[in-house]
């Protein structure tokens, strides 16, 4: 299961949109469990990892999926040199520890498992383990974090009400051109002119309408888009390989991003 803890000794890049900083840090003063909700690429991740480094919290990030049981979540008992022994997984480490837990896209996950949330995610902030016979209180400064995309909602996929109600939401989505064109800029290191035309093309893909288009020009892709043009390629080369060969596999919808790509992105 893909894991990662993070101790950030500098302030990961992020820049405000609204008063999300604000809400967050409200939230976890008050022991009050997080969902944030935006589409992909927009920036949730970045914007938990700052958190936490504002916070001077560990961070403890799962990638969930729709194989993730609640062992996975919770631990198992594992044999070592012919001795059982427990092993906690991510989420009881990071109540043991007093840290950040991000589940991300979480309703990717199955809802028998999201269940185990319920007492942790509420006042009782207690993760019961059932294989150990013991309940575990959340250590101070523990708070749980949850994202996903309401684009990819379903009737199978989908946060429970009684979730979804023991949580804080935060809604995102992507930045104001001038904020973009910044982010672009910083984290992929080309020049303002060539982040300025990027964002314009981002901007423009997210305007269509279109069935065949499953995904739009996100910050994230505009962001490699720079850096595989800093490494040499020309922006609109850049902008073929980064946004509209990933963004979609028909022809049609792919010819057409080239065009947008030749006309806000001229070779010369």
């Amino acid at each position: 299961m893909p894991t990662k803890n993070i101790n950030a000794s500098t302030r990961p890049y992020y820049v405000a949109v609204a008063n999300e900083e604000q809400v967050f840090n409200a939230a976890f003063r008050q022991g009050l469990s997080i969902l944030l909700k935006g589409p992909t690429g927009c920036g949730k991740t970045r914007f938990v990892e700052a958190m936490a480094h504002d916070l001077g919290r560990p961070l403890i990030t799962v990638s969930c999926h729709d194989d993730l049981t609640t062992a996975d979540l919770v631990g198992r008992f594992h044999l070592n040199g012919g001795k059982t022994e427990w092993v906690d997984g991510p989420l009881t480490r990071a109540v043991r520890e007093g840290a950040i837990c991000y589940l991300d896209e979480v309703v990717e996950a199955r809802q028998d498992t999201t269940v185990v949330l319920h007492p942790l995610a509420d006042h009782r902030r207690q993760l019961p383990l059932e294989r150990l016979g013991v309940t575990l209180d959340a250590a101070p400064g523990f708070c749980l974090v949850v994202s996903y995309n309401p684009g990819y909602q379903s009737v199978l996929k989908d946060l429970k009400d009684s979730t979804r109600q023991r949580m804080v939401a935060i809604e995102f989505g992507y930045p104001t051109a001038d904020v973009e064109e910044k982010i672009v800029e910083k984290e992929s290191g080309i020049g303002h002119e060539q982040a300025a035309a990027l964002v314009r093309l981002g901007q423009a893909i997210r305007r269509l309408e279109t069935g065949g288009l499953r995904e739009v020009a996100s910050t994230r892709v505009l962001i490699a888009t720079g850096r595989l043009a800093s490494a040499g390629l020309t922006l609109s080369e850049a902008a073929r390989a980064a946004i509209a060969g990933p963004l979609s596999d028909d022809p049609n919808i792919t010819s057409g991003l080239n065009k947008m790509i030749d006309v806000y992105l001229p070779t010369s």
